[in-house]
């Protein structure tokens, strides 16, 4: 089955729209790569700055590969790079072992 990372982004308020604002501006660019499946950008409602980016593969190698090559060469840049939206990050990572889909889908 599909694994699911989720990659925890802590967010000042006052950064917020920058977050999502180059979220969208990389539409696209995940959505290509072999393996990959879903992805989703989720804004806190209450309790916490965390945003939460969710993507799902099909396995642990199409992730890797991802990371390895698109995701790393669109992180990397030269010095005119902007400054980070988030204050802190972290990853974590789940093996789906059950799904359901609406059933008047």
């Amino acid at each position: 089955m599909s694994v699911v990372k989720i990659n925890v982004l802590t967010v000042p308020a006052e950064q917020r729209e920058t977050l999502e604002k180059r979220f969208a501006s990389r539409a696209g660019a995940v959505e290509s790569s072999d393996g990959f499946e879903w992805f989703e950008l989720l804004r806190p409602v209450e309790g916490t700055e965390d945003y939460l980016v969710y993507t799902r593969w099909r396995d642990e190698e199409s992730f890797q590969a991802w990371m390895e090559g698109p995701m790393k060469s669109a992180h990397q840049g030269g010095g005119d790079r902007p400054k980070p939206a988030a204050s802190g990050s972290s990853v974590w990572s789940f093996e789906v072992v059950q799904q359901a889909a609406p059933k008047n889908a």
